[in-house]
Parts: C-alpha cells; structure tokens; sequence
C-alpha cells in the first residue's frame, strides 16, 4: 500500500467531518489500487489530499470569525 493513504485516514475526526474526509479516502484507495506506483500517482495523491483539506475547512467555516490577536 502507498504511504499516502495514512493522511486519508478519518477515523479519528468528529462524525460529522468524518462523512466530508469519507469520500476522498474512498478515491484515494481506487487510485491506489488501480494505477501503478509512479510519482504522477503520487503527485495526484497529494493534489487529493490538499483537496480534502481544503473542503474539510470549509465545512467549519464561519464567515466573519476573525483571529485573536
């Protein structure tokens, strides 16, 4: 299996992120288990996994919050 696939990993996240990360752990084990090691592959990964991030934040975005100083 691909080192990768530990970033994918949600099981550790609230329930209701854990149904946002869900889907990309699912595409991330079909790539890995469809197309062979190769560092596009793995460039790809890495390009799902910003994905994931990103959506995972917007999840619990609140328009408006501003940092504490």
């Amino acid at each position: 299996m691909d080192r990768m696939l530990q970033f994918f990993q949600y099981e550790h996240l609230p329930q209701h992120l854990q149904a946002v990360s869900a889907p990309f752990c699912e595409l991330a084990l079909k790539i890995v288990t469809t197309y062979p090691a190769n560092p596009e592959r793995t460039a790809g990964l890495r390009k799902l996994l910003e994905a994931k991030d990103c959506i995972v934040r917007a999840s619990i975005y609140k328009e408006g919050d501003q940092p504490a100083n």
